[in-house]
C-alpha cells in the first residue's frame, strides 16, 4: 500500500500545479437542471443506444446487447 499513497501524493502535487495555472475546477449548483440542446449529435447517440438492450443477471452484472432485427 506504500505505492498507492506516493502515487496519490504526487497526483495531488500535480494537480495542485494545475490549479495554480488554470484555476480552480467549475463548480455547478447540482440543483440546476441539465439543458439539452437536441442537436444532430444528441440525436444519432439516442439512434445508437435505442438498438442496445441491457439484461442483469441473477447476480446483478448488466450486459449489453445489440437488439436483434427479425428478417423480412
Amino acid at each position: 500500500m506504500a505505492g498507492n499513497s506516493s502515487f496519490i501524493r504526487g497526483f495531488m502535487r500535480i494537480t495542485a500545479r494545475a490549479a495554480k495555472v488554470w484555476g480552480p475546477a467549475d463548480r455547478i449548483d447540482s440543483d440546476t437542471p441539465v439543458v439539452h440542446r437536441h442537436d444532430d449529435a444528441e440525436l444519432s447517440s439516442e439512434e445508437q443506444l435505442a438498438e442496445i438492450e441491457v439484461e442483469r443477471d441473477a447476480e446483478g452484472h448488466a450486459y449489453a446487447f445489440r437488439k436483434r432485427h427479425e428478417p423480412t
